[in-house]
């Protein structure tokens, strides 16, 4: 089992957990994943690797409560165990050696850039981040993610905060105005990572996205997490999750995640919990 060392709350329905996970840390590469359950009746949920630690044997996760497990997840506190607690999952996500890569975070898909963006400040990479949310309140991770970026930008649906609109609208403009990017990664929602690829399309800019459809077992057997990408099928928990942006076939994405809404919202209504 892994054990809840650190909970602190980012939102009020967003919370950071540094866990206890000595082998999973020492794996652990940018880009990867690890699946978690709570309950022996609970589902297993996928979940991005914010930070690892191989010294201290730590892993960092953001969890955003939107349903009835993660608001399981989010009510654990700091000694609490954790009782299934699965990886690092996934292909680490491939970095460029050089270069200027653009980041772009929508939402709680910051979690999920951080660990890029400080391997690549690591390697000397130019490196420039975007984050978004609906208002300033929502901006998660700056003191992180600010530091290992060259360039840090906020983006917020209501102008509250930095740039008053989409990160699709700001990186459009920053690619407008010549910033020279090499390479693209995004993180977030699926509309987010779609606007992104059609604003990178055609220029032509390398762009990855991260793919999290819905998985069980996280190692391929169950087919649950099955992506088309360049017209080929593939396998988001041990093909991805990065995948090419402009390869993705998002409107079947979108579609296969919505599966279970009907059961997600009963679950939902029957715990008292979610929207």
């Amino acid at each position: 089992m892994a054990t809840v060392i650190e909970k602190l709350d980012l939102t009020e329905i967003t919370k950071l957990f540094v866990v206890s996970a000595p082998r999973v840390a020492h794996n652990a590469r940018p880009g990867q994943f690890v699946v978690l359950r709570v309950s022996e009746t609970g589902e297993r949920v996928p979940i991005s690797i914010t930070d690892f630690d191989p010294v201290a044997g730590t892993i960092t996760l953001v969890v955003q409560e939107v349903g009835r497990t993660s608001a399981l997840i989010c009510a654990l506190e700091e000694g609490d165990e954790i009782l299934d607690f699965a990886g690092p999952l996934g292909l680490p996500v491939a970095l460029p050696e050089s270069g200027h890569a653009v980041l772009v975070g929508g939402g709680f898909g910051a979690g999920a850039v951080y660990p890029l963006a400080r391997e690549l400040h690591g390697r000397g990479v130019r490196v420039s981040s975007i984050v978004g949310a609906r208002t300033a309140e929502l901006v998660i991770l700056r003191r992180l993610l600010e530091p290992v970026s060259d360039d840090y930008h906020v983006c917020t649906d209501d102008g509250s905060l930095g740039y008053h609109g989409f990160v699709s609208g700001l990186l459009e403009e920053l690619i407008e105005r010549g910033a020279g990017f090499t390479s693209c990664f995004a993180v977030g929602p699926m509309p987010m990572m779609r606007a992104v690829a059609e604003v990178t399309r055609p220029s032509g800019l390398p762009t990855m996205v991260s793919l999290d459809p819905i998985m069980v077992d996280g190692t391929g057997m169950c087919g649950g997490c099955r992506v088309t990408i360049g017209g080929r099928t593939r396998f988001a928990c041990v093909d991805g999750p990065f995948f090419d942006a402009h390869e993705v076939d998002y409107d079947e994405a979108v579609t296969r995640s919505k599966m279970y809404v009907d059961e997600e919202r009963l679950a939902c209504r029957l715990a008292g919990v979610g929207r």
